[in-house]
């Protein structure tokens, strides 16, 4: 057979016009995305310039590179290494199956790539990977010493806060590498013919077998490393019962650990005897010895310890470890200060009995800020396009020489409101901040039942703005638009709406920003930049825009302190506050871990989960070691940031100012005004309560019975999640004078139908930061518990709430209050240590079913012990309940409640302090004045009742008839 030979292949010579498109086209493709991610990073590093902050940015652009170059070269030196020797150290002269002759035939045209190209695949994941763990390594690299030694070891706790995750991290990314190279070596020698299977034998060319014993020793000397530095893990490990090391740990595991590190060690050894002698016998026995070994040592041993020694005698070999871990977490969550007192609670009520009290009732809130959110919105909104936070904030002042405590909020824009008038340049130029700050003290009421205003209007006016410099605009809160652009020059007419009032007739004022609130855009270059940054076409060809123009965004005050401070945590509950004539947010950060040795892990996320938190977001969720390290604020005009080293001994802060030094401000920086409105953060005490449940106790053998465990109880009003903490100002067994503070209580913690909600813990801590500037209150951050004793049965908060429901004059009043469609709302049920028992109270609002809805507050429920009382005021609840008179004094002693409903309230329809109409004559006076007659009537008919008293009871019975007949008579007309 023949074959006629094919002529030369001819081929199209390439068309050079499609080549310069082709590159022109690629070039231009790279040039764009670099310009966008140029755009993002410029934009970036000018928004931390304009803050002072830049090089906060620095040093995470520069950490990050850094780290991704280590990471690279790390796993892409070796692995080009390990492909190379592989590759130069094959046998040239290897008879091949024609399988593998095969393999290279497909495999060498690309081998010059792979050499390369693997490498660097596996360099991009590594470098990505360790610019991720640049913190850790930050960390290390400046990490302190804290002074405290752990338990086991004696090492200092800084070990485990900064080096050991850093440590951890290495000996991971070493295994990996190791892991890849052994990978790798195997795959080219194999290939090429230095290392053959076949007929039932394996041969390995000398090269081979040096290179892979080698990389085989190293990958278990980092074996064994890590087998060593776990023995440190145990010291953060959660048990069973408790984090850190246990019985079993001490006598079983950490040996254990010891042994197999070891084992590990001497196998790498065995293998770099195989890479000089050519025996893997050894090794390989060596290797099949450690897997039985740490079987053995690391699982049956432990075992039989905890099943044989253990579980038979818990408290006699737990009991010393138990108390580590109790001295440890208390430590670690900052409640080892925490002072206890056993308190016997008395349960029945006497005349006079709160006359010790008097300033601490005086002071109760009774103006739930979780209800009138919408009372204080229809007083003072204004206008559609604004809006108040809800809930509302608590805040205290000093007026007149006295605290009082208010409950707070700033008037924020709400552009959705605006309809149709939503355009780009109204979004962005017109409607750009929010104006002036709401106050209303907190243990007062009007006649009509509304807020008792320090601070209000349109402009502002009122007892916390008499400072001359006091700026009202709110172009920096919690719901400011995504960017508005501000700014112009002198003499040039304003375009921002400053608010809907004017001088001369005129309905509206007008304003410029004229301080230092973002970057410029005035030159085009920037205009451009920011235009792609936010994709806006109309940044460009605006003529709204000039030189002197500047770009708010990121505007959300937790937000920028999260960007300045990114080590922190921050509290979930950010709030305004009149700060030497400066509305100022003021956020609480935390410095977190989860290594700190022997103390107890718990979620952050449950932690702080509760009725006005129901889904927290939280960066790290089980920790076990938190520090309020830093108060930040935000101004809300400028949106200016500055951070307080709040507590500078704490070694997380102290490694995090090594890394981002000359961010942070001493405490002596602190005005006097700032620390007067400074308070223990909410999250922190949420965190503490969690641990408090179990880890109020002092004794071991208490801890492993549980036999006294708490747990927060759920919210009484809503039955969901879990009763939130609040503020008052109040005197603790115990302290001299009343203090501004956060209380919690707790139950017993019992699962399903098993709980009594009954009170065995109050749990107080002294929020007062005091008003010297640069210097914290001696009390301030003091935790003081109330342990109720078990021989009296004090109600639970979810017991005097179904107290309140049950209770017949109660349920007759409520269902009075809810004619004519009516809601009624319970507010936050308080409880308060006084008269030598436990004071609960609850204002009730009512607001209309439909349409405008105005809670008012209308009554106040008290409890103390099983006793009830339901008036009109607090002042009034409380002299019943104490047969008449309670010795006590209240914010709203001396008002004279409008009876029934009163007339929808207008803004700016009062002045001073009240707010709010009475309602007109006629009617509905008659029906109001009737109803208030009923009460009274009812209250007389229920007393003789219950002594017994038949013939005034008849009486009263007939008054309550001839009432609801000429209620009926009013009805029909």
């Amino acid at each position: 057979m023949t074959s006629t030979p094919a002529g030369p292949a001819t081929s199209t010579p390439p068309n050079p016009v499609r080549r310069t498109i082709a590159i022109t086209v690629g070039v231009l493709v790279v040039l764009v995305i670099a310009f966008f991610a140029f755009a993002s990073l410029y934009t970036d590093w000018q928004w931390y310039r304009q803050l002072g902050f830049d090089s906060v940015l620095v040093t995470q652009w520069t950490a990050r590179v850094v780290m991704f170059v280590i990471g690279f070269v790390a796993m892409a030196a070796p692995v080009f290494a390990a492909i190379q020797l592989a590759y130069r150290l094959r046998p040239v002269y290897a008879r091949l199956s024609s399988q593998l002759d095969h393999y290279q035939e497909v495999v060498e045209p690309l081998r010059r790539l792979a050499m390369w190209g693997i490498p660097v695949f596996f360099g991009f994941f590594a470098g990505f990977a360790a610019s991720a763990q640049w913190e850790t390594a930050w960390l290390w690299g400046n990490g302190v010493t804290t002074g405290q030694k752990d338990p086991q070891f004696g090492l200092d706790t800084g070990f485990y806060l900064f080096q050991m995750p850093f440590y951890s991290v290495v000996l991971g990314f070493a295994s990996a590498v190791l892991l890849i190279c052994l990978l790798v070596t195997a795959v080219v020698a194999y290939l090429y013919g230095s290392v053959r299977v076949g007929q039932r034998e394996l041969r390995i060319s000398k090269a081979a077998r040096i290179q892979l014993a080698i990389v085989a020793a190293l990958y278990l000397a980092v074996q064994a490393a890590s087998l060593w530095l776990d023995r440190f893990k145990t010291l953060t490990t959660q048990g069973d019962r408790f984090t850190g090391v246990s019985y079993v740990d001490d006598n079983a595991v950490i040996p254990g650990l010891s042994i197999l590190a070891a084992a590990a060690a001497i196998v790498a050894l065995l293998f770099v005897v195989t890479a000089i002698i050519g025996r893997w016998r050894f090794p390989l026995i060596g290797t099949a010895l450690l897997i039985v070994s740490s079987l053995v040592v690391g699982v049956a041993y432990p075992w039989a310890v905890t099943q044989f020694q253990v579980v038979p005698n818990l408290e006699t070999y737990e009991a010393p470890y138990v108390e580590k871990n109790l001295a440890a977490t208390k430590f670690a969550y900052g409640i080892n200060g925490l002072e206890k007192t056993d308190y016997e609670a008395v349960t029945t009520a006497e005349e006079g009995q709160l006359r010790a009290d008097a300033d601490t009732t005086a002071s109760l809130r009774i103006m739930d800020p979780a209800i009138i959110g919408p009372t204080v919105r229809q007083l003072e909104q204004y206008r559609s396009y604004y809006r108040f936070t809800d809930p509302l904030d608590v805040d205290r002042y000093t007026i007149d020489g006295k605290t009082q405590d208010a409950v707070v909020s700033v008037r924020e824009l709400n552009l959705e409101q605006l309809g149709t008038a939503q355009t780009w340049y109204n979004n962005t130029l017109v409607y750009t901040h929010g104006y002036g700050v709401v106050a209303a003290k907190g243990n007062e009421r009007t006649d009509d039942g509304n807020p008792v205003f320090l601070e209000r209007g349109i402009p502002t006016s009122g007892d916390l703005t008499s400072n001359e410099k006091y700026e009202p605009r709110i172009y920096f809160g919690e719901s400011s638009p995504p960017y508005s652009i501000v700014g112009a020059p002198e003499n040039s007419d304003p375009v921002e709406l400053d608010y809907p009032r004017g001088e001369d007739g005129a309905d509206q004022t007008r304003t410029t920003f004229t301080g230092n609130g973002g970057p410029n855009i005035g030159d085009p270059f920037n205009r451009l930049l920011y235009a792609l940054k936010f994709q806006s076409t109309d940044i460009l060809f605006s003529d709204g825009i000039n030189d002197k123009s500047q770009i708010l965004y990121d505007r959300n005050p937790r937000d920028r302190v999260q960007k300045v401070a990114p080590y922190l945590e921050l509290d979930s509950d950010p709030y305004p506050s009149v700060v030497d004539g400066r509305v100022v947010w003021i956020i609480d950060g935390y410095t977190l871990s989860n290594n700190y040795p022997y103390s107890s892990i718990v979620s952050l996320r449950d932690a702080i989960s509760d009725t006005t938190n129901t889904q927290p977001r939280v960066a790290l969720d089980d920790i076990n070691y938190i520090r309020n390290s830093v108060k930040a604020t935000v101004d809300a005009y400028d949106g200016s940031v500055k951070l307080y080293a709040w507590d500078d001994q704490d070694p997380m802060l102290k490694a995090w100012q090594n890394i981002y030094p000359s961010t942070l401000e001493p405490i002596s920086k602190m005005s006097g005004d700032l620390m007067s409105h400074v308070r223990y953060p909410t999250d922190l005490f949420k965190v503490q309560r969690a641990m408090l449940g179990t880890y109020h106790v002092d004794d071991a053998q208490s801890f492993i019975r549980r036999d006294n465990a708490w747990r927060t109880p759920q919210d009484p009003v809503t039955n969901k999640n879990l009763q939130p903490p609040y503020y008052l100002t109040m005197q603790m067994p115990g302290q001299e004078s009343p203090a501004f503070s956060m209380f919690t209580s707790f139950i017993p913690a019992a699962e399903g139908d098993a709980e009594r909600n009954v009170l065995l813990g109050y749990l107080a801590v002294d929020s007062n930061a005091g008003a010297e500037g640069g210097k914290k209150a001696a009390d301030y951050g003091k935790l003081r518990m109330l342990e109720i004793g078990a021989d009296v049965s004090v109600p639970g908060p979810g017991q005097v709430q179904n107290d309140f429901r049950s209770n017949n004059t109660v349920a007759r009043e409520i269902n009075l209050l809810q004619q004519g469609q009516s809601d009624v709302l319970n507010g936050n049920l308080l409880t308060l240590p006084v008269g030598g028992g436990l004071l609960y109270v609850q204002p009730v609002f009512v607001q209309a079913s439909s349409g405008t809805q105005l809670p008012q507050l209308r009554k106040i429920l008290v409890a103390f012990g099983k006793e009830v009382a339901f008036e009109d005021t607090l002042q009034e609840a409380l002299d019943v309940l104490f047969d008449g008179d309670s010795g006590a004094t209240t914010g709203d002693e001396g008002t004279n409640p409008t009876p029934g409903p009163s007339a929808t309230p207008t803004p700016g329809a009062t002045e001073g302090a009240g707010g709010g109409t009475p309602g007109t004559p006629g009617t509905g006076d008659e029906t109001a004045r009737l109803l208030a007659e009923a009460r009274q009537v009812m209250m007389a008919r229920d007393a003789a009742m219950q002594k017994g008293d038949w013939a005034t009871y008849g009486e009263q019975d007939e008054k309550l008839t001839n009432i609801i007949d000429r209620l009926i008579q009013l009805d029909g007309e």
